[in-house]
């Protein structure tokens, strides 16, 4: 039995030789120029955040049993040659210096990780190769996920890509998985892995090649055709290689080195970490909404252990009421949820649930149409009255006495009337405004 280690021990443990590193260097013998070449982001997630996953706290130790050194021991180029012939693999895997140098970089910097992921695979590979094989695909593309997301279903890429698979947005919809603000599938590890697999079929049957596949996975069938077109049409990877992208010049090779430590570990001193089977699941399909806090109150387990069993919930809720939702809980979890009945949907629901489904408007008084036209054509009236004024000239008044009757000038009066000189007739209207 796996003697329990705590989490403090276990990231000791992985401390030795951690760097970052984002990319590589290989040497072109033909134009002695140093070529870099970016890793997959699988390959440059820090070892502190995978050992915070929840499978890897509660079920993966450190193998005491495993004696073994850091050194990684130098072999040959035929001896490597050799290695990856004996693979029992459909895809072409063959050997060369950039393939060398990702084995390496597995070998030695990252040789903690390599055991890390050795132990997780114990949780995700059958989960990957079943999916593979209802597609009737080579199984060994079960490691791509290994450079994709270190079996990571909770992986964010910088660019956005999610879960194991790393799906964008726009591909995980046209393959079936729902992304909105509340679910997102691509980090459900049983419904993405039967969407990569049936995107891995689309790509081969426009390509016919498993290498051109893996590299149109990783960058898309645009670019990949875009590299064929310059390499004057040829379609062998090793030759359109200079036109791609410069993370899938290297995403190929990492793939042929993946396969080839998650199968020759021991060979090069890496000791796996030791998992335990976790408890039994079950699922239920759930059509009203419910939130992890309420069964968490309700049905006696851990709030981390339903997050990590349904990790497509974005937020906690699920949206049962709008579609028929799939709930993933130890079996234990889910005879007690179905015990419970109405009680689980009941419990502190007013404070878990605030969106209103209806609400009332405010209504203020507003005048009627015909109120409005009325008041309106007052206003216009009394503005019209503001903006002028006129009188009629009395028998023997003169302009000084009409300016001080209306309080204005002689001046003004004239102004507006186009007076020149001093007389007035009476009978004449004025504009005194």
């Amino acid at each position: 039995m796996m003697k329990k280690i705590g989490i403090f021990c276990i990231a000791a443990w992985f401390a030795t030789g951690i760097s970052a590193q984002n990319d590589i260097t290989v040497h072109d013998d033909h134009t002695g120029k140093d070529e870099i070449i970016d890793l997959p982001e699988g390959m440059t997630y820090d070892i502190d955040s995978l050992l915070q996953e929840w499978n890897t706290k509660n079920y993966l130790g450190v193998d005491e049993k495993c004696e073994s050194s850091d050194e990684n021991p130098q072999y040959s180029k035929e001896e490597y040659i050799s290695r990856l012939h004996r693979l029992m693999n459909v895809i072409e895997m063959p050997y060369n210096d950039v393939v060398q140098k990702f084995i390496d970089l597995y070998c030695t910097k990252l040789r903690r990780s390599v055991s890390y992921i050795l132990g997780t695979s114990n949780f995700y590979v059958p989960i990957l190769e079943e999916a593979l094989e209802s597609y009737q695909l080579p199984l060994e593309l079960k490691y791509l996920p290994v450079i994709e997301s270190a079996l990571n279903p909770g992986a964010t890429s910088r660019v956005g890509a999610a879960g194991l698979w790393q799906f964008m947005v726009s591909t995980s919809k046209v393959y079936g998985l729902d992304v909105n603000s509340l679910i997102d599938e691509r980090r459900d590890p049983i419904k993405s892995s039967y969407a990569a697999a049936h995107y891995l079929q689309d790509l081969y049957n426009i390509f016919g090649d498993w290498i051109l596949v893996i590299a149109s996975y990783n960058c898309g069938p645009a670019n990949v055709n875009k590299a064929i077109r310059r390499a004057g049409g040829s379609r062998d990877y090793w030759q359109i290689y200079p036109y791609l992208p410069p993370e899938t010049r290297g995403y190929v090779p990492a793939f042929i080195a993946a396969n080839y430590v998650m199968n020759y570990y021991c060979e090069h001193n890496i000791c796996p970490m030791t998992a335990t089977l976790p408890p039994s699941t079950d699922t239920i399909v759930v059509n009203r909404d419910v939130h992890f806090n309420q069964i968490v109150a309700v049905c006696n387990v851990k709030a981390e252990e339903v997050k990590a069993l349904n990790p497509q919930y974005r937020t906690g809720l699920i949206p049962g009421s709008k579609q028929s939702c799939i709930l993933r809980l130890p079996t234990h979890g889910i005879t007690a949820f179905i015990e419970a009945g109405d009680s689980v949907y009941n419990y502190r629901s007013d404070e878990l649930f605030t969106n209103r489904s209806e609400v009332s408007v405010n209504q203020v008084e507003v005048p009627s149409t015909e109120s409005r036209s009325k008041k309106s054509k007052r206003s216009k009236k009394n503005n019209k009255s503001e903006r002028s004024k006129t009188v009629t000239v009395r028998s023997g008044e003169t302009l000084s006495a009409i300016a001080k009757r209306n309080g204005t000038t002689v001046s003004e009066l004239k102004r507006l009337n186009g007076i020149k000189g001093s007389s007035i007739q009476a009978g004449k209207k004025l504009k005194v405004k």
